[in-house]
C-alpha cells in the first residue's frame, strides 16, 4: 500500500513480475540455509558459492564447453564444498560460522586467481529466458522460475514432513546430544545438509548469470544477510530444531518487498542492509526468549 502511494508504477504488472522473480531467486538460495538452520548451524559460504558458480559457469561456457557438462562440474564442486563444511564443522566441533566463512573466502580467492579478477562469458539463452522478467510459462504471465519455485517448495515441504531425512533433521536440531541415541549419524547429516545448501547456492549463481547476462564474482554478496533474514523472518530459530521452507518463502517475499520499497524510496544500499540487520536482531531477540524445543520434551 505504501509503495503504491509513494512510488509510481509500484503495483504495475511488470513491477510485480520483477518482485516475484527476485523473491524466487532468493527462495532458491534459502533452501540450504533453511535446512542448515533447522539442523542448528548456519552457512555463511552461500554468497561465495553463488559467485563461484556464476563465474565458473560463464567462463567455461564462454570457452565453448557444453552447458550441461558445465552445470554438472559446478554442481559436483559445490557438493564437495558443502560436504567439507558440514564434515569439518561437526567432526571437529568447530562452529560452522567460522568454517563456512573461511571456506567461502578460499573459494572466492581461488575464483579471483583463476580469472585474474576479470571474469567473462555469459549464459545460454534458455537460462536467460527461464529467469527473464518479461518471459512467460505457457499461459502464465510469469517466467518459468516462479512456478518452478512453487513446485520446489512443495517438494521441500514434503521432504521435511514425510521423509526420514526430514525427521532426522528436526531431531538433530532439537537435541544434538540425544539424536545419536536414536541411531542418527550427526556427521553424515551435517555433511549432507551443507552439501545441499551449497548445491542450491550454485543453482542460484547459474540463474543469476542468466538474469544479469554477465559474470560477476560478488553477485552473491547481498544473499549473505538476505538468506539468514528470510529464514528468521519465516519463523525458524537460529538455535535449531524448528522452521519450515514455506515460512522461508514468506520471509523471502517480505524481504524482497522491503528491499524494493526502500530502494524505490531512494534509500542507499547501506541503509537497506542496516534495515535487514535490524530485522534480524529484532527477531532473534524475540525467538531467543523462547524455550528451546529440547527443553519441552
Amino acid at each position: 500500500m505504501i509503495g503504491t502511494i509513494l512510488i509510481p508504477g509500484y503495483s504495475q504488472p511488470f513491477a510485480i513480475r520483477a518482485l516475484l522473480v527476485l523473491a524466487s531467486l532468493l527462495a532458491i538460495a534459502c533452501i540450504g540455509q533453511t535446512l542448515v538452520v533447522i539442523l542448528g548451524g548456519i552457512d555463511l559460504s552461500i554468497p561465495f558459492v553463488i559467485g563461484f558458480a556464476n563465474v565458473v559457469a560463464a567462463q567455461l561456457y564462454g570457452q565453448q564447453w557444453n552447458f550441461a557438462i558445465v552445470c554438472l562440474i559446478v554442481a559436483l564442486i559445490a557438493l564437495l564444498i558443502g560436504a567439507f563444511n558440514g564434515y569439518v564443522s561437526r567432526s571437529l566441533n568447530i562452529h560452522p560460522l567460522i568454517v563456512t566463512l573461511g571456506t567461502g573466502m578460499v573459494v572466492q580467492g581461488a575464483v579471483l586467481f583463476w580469472t585474474a579478477g576479470f571474469p567473462s562469458g555469459s549464459a545460454p539463452q534458455a537460462i536467460s529466458d527461464f529467469v527473464s522478467i518479461g518471459g512467460s510459462a505457457g499461459p502464465l504471465p510469469l517466467p518459468w522460475v516462479v512456478p518452478c519455485v512453487v513446485i520446489l517448495a512443495a517438494i521441500v515441504a514434503l521432504i521435511l514432513a514425510r521423509t526420514p531425512y526430514g525427521r532426522r533433521l528436526y531431531a538433530l536440531g532439537s537435541n544434538p546430544f540425544a539424536a545419536p541415541l536414536a541411531l542418527i549419524n550427526p556427521v553424515g547429516m551435517w555433511a549432507v545438509t551443507f552439501a545441499i545448501s551449497a548445491l542450491f547456492s550454485a543453482v542460484t549463481g547459474v540463474l543469476l548469470l542468466g538474469f544479469t547476462g554477465s559474470a560477476y564474482g560478488d553477485v552473491g554478496q547481498p544473499y549473505l544477510f538476505q538468506t539468514i533474514a528470510a529464514v528468521v523472518v519465516g519463523g525458524a530459530a537460529l538455535i535449531g530444531g524448528q522452521g519450515s521452507y514455506l515460512g522461508t518463502i514468506a520471509g523471502a517475499l517480505v524481504l524482497t518487498e522491503i528491499n524494493t520499497l526502500l530502494i524505490g524510496l531512494g534509500f542507499q544500499p547501506s541503509a537497506v542492509q542496516a534495515a535487514l540487520g535490524a530485522i534480524i536482531v529484532a527477531l532473534v531477540s524475540v525467538y531467543g526468549r523462547e524455550r528451546h524445543v529440547s527443553k519441552t520434551i
